[in-house]
């Protein structure tokens, strides 16, 4: 039974703590618009997604009306496109018309992203998930709201080196053709390990084969609301920091899961999975690393910030896993540098580094996050950072992914602007020294020998 304490204490933390839905999310099966001729796959493409979605962003803002509660984002995520245009796409510029379509539906829909341009060579590359890997610098620089990911690895399968080896070449190229902008198309991309089939968040969402036809998935926030909560158990033990966070979490994801379930109802789609990830912005109060600083630290990146990060993530998954019925996507602490302010202000004081952002990604949600590096970084130095984030969550048996900007004509002391949720990025200093033999062995590193326990 809710009573009217718990109303004022949610309209509180809608009003002064920050407190939203990140996103809704409707995943869209596209193995049914699969041809032989690119053409009429675009053509069923953009009339299944127009159709299915076309209600979407006004049903979200219906309840956001009705509940108050703000929805930032309204998104779609469609199959991988490696898959689907396998039978039609022979060169490089078939995957940009199907990317340019992509675009064209999100816009007709009224969706703040679409994502999807995906290929999943975690094991090996087939000559259609190389060719969409090859377009993804041309589409992304001739889209708006299209995002492309690549599953590098897994627990299960280990870690593709030549997929590794060609994806530094591809971001470099795509921080290229988009350098009037700091090389924002770098932002739209995102390479994983372990990438789930349901994440709602970009720019790594894709809708896997293993869904549904037609999903609705909801992605959770709050940063400054936990935030707000340890502001009143400062000084006191471990056990009451831990339960503080978990019982937050916990309304917090009550929130998600009601949206999720109304969206599900007045689309006529099925609740796929409510992901408890803890999602900041660049607003002052809205930060992980204010969570971190809240519990204790002078500064983010300080000694014990990872110790505070893997308490944060647990009691998260803790809390928000007793709220809701089906909890997926990727569920725990982003640590975006440009997204979140007090992370950016870690850079610019020198607290927070590469090195200790990677330590970090060891114990939270996903991995090396909206990191602007200088432009002259060369694509094996960007390659041996991947590895490192991919060989993370292999042993760990964790998502881990890196979106990370190589931002041509800048350096280490400027920044980049990105805008809106993206917000900005001090350039990070990147260890100099070059790991290029290391990368162009080629092949894969074997699977971690914990898989093969059963």
């Amino acid at each position: 039974m809710i009573n009217i304490n718990e109303v004022i204490e949610t309209n509180k933390m809608i009003e002064k703590e920050n407190l939203d839905v990140r996103t809704i999310t409707m995943g869209i099966s596209l193995l049914d618009c699969i041809s032989e001729d690119v053409d009429k796959t675009c053509s069923n493409i953009y009339k299944k997604i127009t159709t299915l979605a076309k209600d979407l962003v006004s049903v979200g803002k219906d309840i956001e009306r009705e509940y108050a509660i703000p929805i930032v984002n309204k998104r779609i995520s469609v199959t991988p496109i490696a898959i689907i245009g396998a039978s039609c796409c022979s060169v490089i510029d078939d995957y940009v018309k199907i990317a340019k379509t992509l675009d064209e539906a999100a816009k007709k829909v009224g969706v703040n992203f679409l994502g999807g341009f995906s290929a999943l060579p975690a094991k090996g590359m087939t000559k259609s998930e190389e060719l969409l890997i090859r377009s993804i610098p041309k589409a992304l620089s001739q889209t708006e709201n299209v995002c492309a990911s690549v599953n590098l690895g897994s627990t299960k399968t280990g870690i593709n080196m030549d997929a590794v080896a060609l994806m530094g070449n591809i971001i470099k190229e795509t921080a290229f053709l988009t350098k009037e902008r700091d090389s924002i198309g770098c932002a739209k991309l995102v390479v994983f390990c372990n990438a789930p089939d349901d994440n709602p968040f970009m720019a790594g969402a894709f809708h896997g084969v293993t869904e549904t036809d037609n999903v609705i998935n909801v992605g959770v926030s709050g940063p400054g609301v936990i935030k707000y909560a340890l502001e009143n158990v400062k000084g006191k033990d471990f056990g009451v920091l831990a339960d503080t966070i978990k019982k937050t979490a916990f309304k917090i994801t009550r929130l998600g899961q009601l949206v999720a379930l109304e969206a599900s109802r007045r689309l006529s789609v099925p609740y796929g999975i409510v992901d408890l990830s803890l999602a900041p912005t660049p607003a002052v109060g809205d930060s992980i690393a204010e969570i971190l600083e809240c519990m204790g630290l002078e500064k983010v990146g300080a000694p014990g910030t990872t110790a505070a990060l893997a308490l944060l993530n647990d009691q998260v998954k803790k809390g928000g896993i007793m709220a809701s019925s089906y909890v997926g996507g990727l569920s725990g602490a982003f640590i975006p540098v440009s997204e979140d302010r007090g992370m950016i202000e870690g850079v610019e004081c020198g607290s927070l580094t590469l090195e200790k952002l990677e330590a970090m990604t060891c114990v939270c949600s996903v991995g090396l996050d909206m990191i602007a590096i200088p432009g002259k970084t060369s694509p094996a130095t960007i390659s041996g950072i991947i590895a490192d984030e991919m060989a993370i969550g292999m042993i760990n048996q964790k998502t881990t992914a890196v979106r990370i900007i190589p931002v041509e004509g800048k350096d280490v002391g400027e920044s980049a602007e990105f805008g809106g949720l993206l917000g900005y990025a001090p350039i990070m200093k990147v260890n100099e020294y070059s790991p290029e033999e290391f990368i162009k062995r080629g092949g894969r590193i074997p699977a971690p020998v914990q898989t093969k326990k059963n």
